[in-house]
């Protein structure tokens, strides 16, 4: 695993670029399938929960939402104008929103770890000698 190293912005781009990939994945090779899109989200969440600096790692399970939803459009199945791809997306929201939650709460978990531990690194007291 690299060492964390992304910034709150370079989270957040970094997990919608992937999202947008793992929806064109989709699409061309799972007719888009919403299932595989929201399969593969918790591990984005986890991998930008992880790479994220630790003086960022709030903006982690932010982002993760933003990229479901940024990524999900080219499999969200609307039809016609602005209006359908609107209610497509909406559709597709709210219809895998368990995805979503599973995703934020694995990147919301891993960040609670990595705090914990920086936070105990921080407590303990280095002995010389």
């Amino acid at each position: 695993m690299p060492r964390p190293r992304l910034t709150g912005l370079g989270g957040g781009l970094f997990a919608c670029a992937a999202m947008v990939l793992v929806a064109g994945f989709a699409w061309l090779l799972f007719d888009s399938s919403l299932f595989v899109y929201g399969l593969l989200f918790p591990p984005v969440a986890a991998a930008t929960a992880l790479w994220v600096r630790p003086a960022d790692l709030i903006t982690a399970p932010i982002a993760a939402p933003i990229a479901f939803a940024a990524g999900v459009w080219p499999v969200s199945g609307g039809s016609g104008g602005f209006g359908g791809q609107l209610m497509g997306l909406v559709s597709a929201l709210s219809l895998h929103a368990g995805w979503l939650y599973a995703g934020t709460l694995v990147a919301a978990l891993i960040v609670v770890v990595r705090k914990a531990v920086l936070i105990g690194r921080r407590r303990v007291p280095r002995r010389i000698g």
